[in-house]
């Protein structure tokens, strides 16, 4: 056994200690996110276990206990004076406002879902076969839906669309869109808003998805001006589409390259096909960091056994970065692919016939 550097050796276990933390505390996000404990406690009002108790029906020793946890680890603050507890505006925009861009309970949701699903990706490890979305447990739908939407009700309207050239102004005359691999519909629902002169149609391969999508698109009252249908991005309805849409979803395809080639042939000769992926560098060495981390941990246990269940398997990954992205598209027979735009955490691309 070689023998280790005592300093970088207890260095590296304080790591560990915050990781550990952060894993147990994760656990302790999705309890309070599901039990509704950051919502009652987004006005900021300084709070007692009893006083939260009494607001949510949950009972007061279990509420002192998560209470001081989550103190611990800075998502709540305590007032040792008082004996009190309270969400400041930063924490609850993160933890109880579900529009607000830094929403992020979602997240912990995803999370849920690769811990419930673990035996069965090791499983896949050992045999090499795939594991599909559909084959998640559907915390990870729902989760996906609410970690990804308050950067679409940020970024999608304001900012993506208008990078992307000429769309806005057809979207606002009036355009036919094709939102492939849908979901929920978040992203559907938030174009059909914003641009009540276009026709929009979400495609998803999972049905269950395809349902809630409906449901999301009657509640915001646009049913009129979306189509919601059960298709793979390989098969879904050929039509003459002004732009094609994908958000964080085309490094989960088996055949993201046979997707673009269906894509191009539904495409007007003037459309536009929007690729939004997770951010990344085409090294690894460059996406060694806390985002990099987030996606490369995400990859292991949804996107890339995603894509290794279906055809082709080409497991792009969710770091697939650029310079891969650009082969899938000139394979598929495009011509034009530049980066539109990027965030922290997304990257748009632009791809024209």
């Amino acid at each position: 056994m070689r023998a280790p550097d005592m300093q970088k050796l207890d260095a590296f276990v304080g790591q560990l200690v915050g990781d550990l933390g952060a894993s147990v505390t994760a656990c302790l996000v999705v309890l309070g996110d599901q039990l509704g404990l950051y919502k009652a406690m987004a006005d900021g009002a300084a709070l007692s276990a009893a006083e939260l108790a009494a607001r949510t029906g949950v009972k007061e020793r279990y509420l002192r206990e998560w209470l001081s946890a989550q103190a611990a680890a800075g998502y709540v603050d305590y007032d040792e004076g008082k004996d009190r507890f309270s969400l400041n505006p930063e924490q609850a925009m993160a933890f109880a406002e579900e529009g607000s861009p830094a929403f992020f309970a979602g997240a912990f949701e995803i999370v849920q879902s690769m811990w419930l699903d673990e035996p069965r990706i090791a499983e896949a490890f050992r045999t090499g076969r795939g594991f599909g979305w559909h084959e998640h447990d559907k915390c990870l739908f729902r989760g996906t839906e609410r970690f990804f939407r308050p950067g679409y009700n940020a970024n999608l309207v304001e900012s993506w669309i208008p990078a992307l050239e000429g769309v806005r102004e057809k979207l606002e005359r009036g355009a036919v869109v094709a939102d492939v691999g849908c979901g929920h519909g978040a992203s559907t629902v938030l174009m059909a808003q914003a641009f009540p002169k276009s026709r929009f149609y979400g495609f998803d391969y999972h049905g269950p998805s395809i349902e809630r999508a409906k449901q999301a698109a009657a509640a915001a009252g646009v049913e009129d001006r979306i189509t919601f249908q059960k298709a793979t991005a390989k098969d879904f309805e050929e039509q003459q589409y002004d732009l094609v849409t994908m958000f964080d979803c085309l490094h989960d395809m088996g055949d993201p390259v046979g997707a673009g080639r269906h894509i191009k042939d539904t495409l007007a000769e003037d459309g536009s096909w929007m690729i939004v992926e997770p951010f990344a560098h085409d090294r690894l060495k460059d996406n060694l960091n806390p985002v990099g981390r987030v996606f490369y941990g995400a990859s292991t246990m949804i996107c890339t056994p995603a894509s290794l269940s279906q055809e082709v398997g080409l497991g792009l990954g969710a770091q697939a970065g650029e310079v891969r992205l650009r082969k899938v598209a000139l394979d598929a027979g495009f011509s034009r692919f530049r980066r539109a735009t990027e965030t922290p955490f997304n990257m748009v691309f632009e791809v024209r016939p």
